[in-house]
């Protein structure tokens, strides 16, 4: 290890001993406050980044084991997890794409028909998901299966005979971002949204598809109309226009001739996976499952070998990161942190005005989720009490509870762990960590301003306020 990665360690491990031997704050019990000292010198760790994500993750697991923090079957518990296996899953789905040659088939389609400059190839990105969105409501599976394919099949593109790596880093980053938004927009575009309208239905409000749409669709749409662009501008691909791509899209597609039969069968595979996806509700099949069958056909019809599942090293590497940062908060909100955190904070704005009061409960749930791994996790632990805070201040309850779950989707853009597709995206190299939260934390400023503002006018005409 290199001296100043050793000071950075011995930094964060002091940092950790520190917050370890200050007594737990008053209504929160040890563990818990162990827990979150372990949890947040992890976090500290894999942004400062003085080993490599999967060490820290070891190291993390090891220090809760070791502490009797948690016990060895709790540490390991998130490596059962279904959405650490989904994650996994689509990368070796990807990877089916990749070897078969139907990913690059698709890329060049796609660069033939919008492929005049980057900056439209991150909006097609965002589009198709766009399409998409409203029936696939796993977003692990829309964005690991269906867009990283793609993007990837074209970051490579480009990567590999452009010599622009900033390009993957921009399609990387505005087709997450873009999964976020549209996430948001509709009640069946994350998993997170239904769970939302049965707690908000606990309170007497009625969240219907119609009306969840109807007030997100005007910010939702100026959202995926400036975020790309913002992101195109901080990344600064070196290849801006393509003026050529077309020509040699087309050139690519002669030269592979006519589909090959392991192309037919990748996309029999795909267009299954996406049918099981979109009617996962209706077959009680869950995505994960879906995802295991399309693995399995691609095994046992040679798309795939079992040498190509244990050289996918991103797969494994994020594997074991993600399963660590899922488990970590889920015993901080089994332990009571979640809670405490969540009425220390509403203590604090009793008696505000509803409007000032409510814009705090929302900034403070939005930006609460550095704290968690998964969307569906922050709402199951967060979102009831908040809704009722801000309905006590007075905000109009229909529009605290949408407000609330767009930003339940909106707040998974912040980090590389956020939310399903995070390690996904991550985990294909593109884009640094630093670069990852640097865009995350503007993107989020840009989606609140656009949502409080354009979508505060647009709820008015709504009548919901």
């Amino acid at each position: 290890m290199q001296k100043k990665n050793a000071l950075t360690l011995g930094i964060i491990v002091a940092i950790a001993l520190a917050i370890w031997f200050i007594p737990a704050p008053k209504g929160l019990k040890p563990e818990a406050w162990h827990l979150f000292a372990i949890f947040f010198t992890t976090i500290l760790g894999i942004i400062l980044k003085p080993l490599p994500m999967g060490v820290i993750a070891v190291l993390s697991l090891t220090a809760c084991v070791l502490t009797q923090t948690l016990s060895f079957a709790d540490a390991f518990s998130g490596f059962s997890n279904e959405i650490v296996w989904l994650v996994s899953f689509a990368f070796f789905i990807s990877r089916g794409f990749i070897s078969s040659g139907l990913g690059n088939r698709i890329a060049y389609r796609i660069m033939s028909l919008i492929g005049k400059n980057s900056l439209g190839l991150g909006y097609g990105l965002v589009a198709t998901d766009l399409i998409i969105a409203p029936m696939i409501p796993s977003l692990t599976a829309r964005g690991g299966g269906v867009i990283y394919p793609l993007l990837k099949s074209l970051a490579d593109i480009f990567t590999g005979s452009s010599h622009d790596p900033k390009m993957g880093a921009f399609l990387t980053l505005a087709a997450f971002q873009g999964m976020a938004i549209t996430s948001s927009m509709f009640l069946t575009s994350m998993a997170g949204n239904p769970l939302i309208a049965e707690l908000a239905k606990t309170h007497g409000i009625e969240l219907t598809w119609t009306s969840w749409a109807a007030a997100a669709i005007v910010p939702g749409l100026i959202s995926l109309c400036v975020v790309p662009y913002l992101i195109f501008k901080m990344i600064s691909p070196t290849i801006r226009a393509t003026p050529h791509a077309k020509e040699m899209a087309l050139h690519r597609l002669t030269q592979m001739g006519s589909m090959k039969k392991q192309e037919w069968i990748m996309l029999a595979t795909f267009i299954l996976l996406i049918t099981l996806w979109i009617a996962g509700s209706f077959l009680k099949l869950k995505a994960t499952v879906a995802a295991m069958v399309g693995l399995a056909i691609l095994l046992l019809t040679g798309i795939l070998s079992w040498k190509d599942v244990l050289e996918e090293h991103a797969a494994w590497d994020t594997f074991i990161w993600f399963a660590t940062l899922i488990t970590l908060p889920a015993f901080l909100n089994k332990f009571g942190f979640s809670t405490w955190l969540s009425d220390g904070i509403v203590s604090h704005v009793a008696g505000f005005e509803w409007l000032i009061g409510f814009i705090a409960i929302a900034l403070i749930y939005f930006y609460s989720h550095y704290l968690f791994a998964s969307n569906v996790g922050h709402i199951t632990a967060m979102y009831a009490p908040f809704l009722i805070v801000s309905i006590a201040l007075g905000a109009p309850p229909e529009l605290a509870a949408l407000v609330l779950g767009f930003f339940s989707s909106l707040f998974g853009g912040l980090t590389h762990y956020g939310s399903g597709p995070a390690p996904i995206l991550f985990g294909a190299g593109y884009v640094k960590i630093g670069e990852w939260w640097k865009v995350g934390a503007v993107v989020g400023l840009a989606n609140i301003a656009i949502y409080m503002l354009a979508g505060g006018l647009w709820w008015k005409i709504l009548g919901l306020w």
